[in-house]
């Protein structure tokens, strides 16, 4: 074990206390196939426990003064800065990409339990004009035990940005994070105890999807769930909900276009296109899956975006010049190697890439090569299949009416992005794209201060901003006759 595991909790967390189990789960480095620890699985009885825990917790943690309450929160944005480093190093450890990468989704869960603290001052009720001697009045009330689950490809950017809206609403939290990267869930945990949290507030089970995820569905204490992952997984987690009709907050899977138009500056579209293609290798909800390129600039996007993504290092995530780590898992290269197959043998070029790593520091991992593809057509199945992982593959378009309607041809709708300089175009684009989130000539579309999420079945909700937090309350109205 490296020394960041050495000190790390790998027992489950319920009511403040470490609790360990005979049944364990190994956690695997996907870079180098190592064993990195075990860490304690739960069972129906503990996952019961965790979440009676959040509801005895939950009207102490409810009644806490609001100003009580954010100094909590924001104690762990500090302790998340500070450590910061070792976080980043678990992290990448544990799921494989960049130390960078893995510092600045750190990072950017200080700023989300920093932005929810004060949100959670920002409440406001209403008052609703009324006849005299009445008094209208809604008032926003925390909706009780929260149960989170959370995926692997963002494996403490997705726990933060669940629990610091549930935290500063008033609500209870029972996590169960992915199995295949439950470590930076467990240093944050430890944070959680650093920042003497009531016990109760946090709580963390690991073990079956299946099993915990029916406990979570099938609880009427309960109140509310959120899920970010696949889509199936989403479908059925929803249909489990409803006999006990929970609230709900969904995002799902992604397949975002990215659309070059004929007047795009190149030199931008090329460096937004790398850095949000192979962010993560490509493991991200919201990386562009499609590339619409505009016929007349096709050839002359092909060659910039060539030697840039040749340029590319895939490595160990721990190197300081990676900037492509593994691929979670065995079966993610197989599907993208299915993907490849099944598109050159309809028709499309293999331009650069295509191939698994095996030689060398690669034997041990689970490592691809950055890959474009050329001459892509709705024939093939990575046209309408999401894929996890480092494939660029291009489609002309030649007329924006043209690309509109192939963009949204796809069950999904979570983001999409789109270079231009047209600003008719831009205004065509932006209104007629079917995604919760477009970026016009950027790829940065992810913020504390804005909302996140889709529509059709990338899932419904939303994460971040002032309406991320409204996910986490109800609305009381309170009708008062003065007698």
């Amino acid at each position: 074990m490296t020394n960041v595991m050495n000190n790390l909790n790998t027992g489950l967390y319920i009511n403040g206390k470490w609790i360990d189990t005979e049944d364990k789960k190994d956690v695997i480095n996907p870079a180098t196939g190592d064993v990195l620890t075990q860490v304690a699985q739960a069972n129906e009885t503990q996952t019961e426990d965790a979440i009676l825990a959040a509801h005895a917790a939950f009207p102490i943690w409810k009644a806490l003064e609001l100003k009580d309450r954010v100094q909590y929160l924001h104690k762990v944005a500090d302790l998340l800065e500070e450590n910061a480093d070792r976080l980043a190093e678990i992290m990448t450890l544990e799921q494989g990409k960049p130390l960078k990468e893995s510092k600045l989704e750190v990072i950017a869960g200080a700023e989300s339990f920093r932005w929810n603290a004060e949100e959670s001052r920002r409440l406001y009720g209403e008052l609703i004009p009324a006849p005299n001697n009445h008094k209208y009045e809604v008032i926003y009330e925390p909706i009780g035990v929260v149960a989170a689950i959370t995926p692997w490809n963002f494996p403490s950017g997705m726990i933060t940005r669940k629990l610091a809206p549930a935290l500063a609403a008033g609500n209870t939290v029972v996590l169960k994070p992915s199995s295949d990267t439950p470590l930076s869930a467990l240093a944050i945990f430890e944070l959680f105890e650093q920042a003497e949290f009531p016990e109760g507030v946090v709580n963390i089970v690991m073990g079956s999807s299946k099993e915990i995820g029916q406990a979570f569905t099938d609880s009427n204490i309960v109140k509310k769930l959120t899920f970010t992952g696949s889509t199936p997984i989403g479908k059925a987690l929803y249909e489990q909900s409803s006999q006990t009709l929970k609230k709900m907050s969904l995002e799902l899977g992604g397949h975002a276009p990215f659309i070059v138009n004929k007047d795009a500056d190149l030199d931008a579209a090329v460096k937004g296109l790398i850095a949000a293609k192979f962010r993560n290798n490509g493991q991200v909800c919201i990386a562009p899956n499609r590339i619409f390129v505009h016929n007349a600039i096709k050839d002359a996007f092909i060659e910039k975006l060539i030697p840039a993504v040749e340029a590319l290092k895939v490595g160990n995530g721990m190197n300081e010049d990676s900037n492509v780590g593994p691929l979670i898992r065995e079966d993610a290269i197989d599907k993208i190697k299915q993907q490849i197959i099944n598109a050159t043998d309809k028709g499309a070029t293999l331009v650069t890439g295509g191939h698994r790593l095996t030689e060398g520091e690669y034997a041990k991992g689970f490592f691809m090569q950055p890959t474009v593809l050329d001459n892509v057509k709705n024939t093939m199945d990575i046209f309408y299949e999401e894929t996890f992982g480092p494939v660029i593959p291009v489609i002309t378009f030649d007329t924006l009416e043209e690309v509109i309607e192939m963009a949204n041809d796809t069950e999904y709708g979570l983001a999409s992005y789109a270079y231009t300089n047209d600003s008719s175009a831009i205004q065509y684009i932006s209104r007629n794209l079917e995604y919760g989130m477009v970026g016009i000539n950027e790829v940065a579309i992810s913020n504390a201060e804005t909302p996140f999420g889709g529509v059709k079945h990338s899932g419904f909700g939303r994460e971040n901003s002032h309406l991320g937090i409204k996910e986490y309350v109800t609305a009381k109205f309170v009708n008062t006759k003065y007698l």
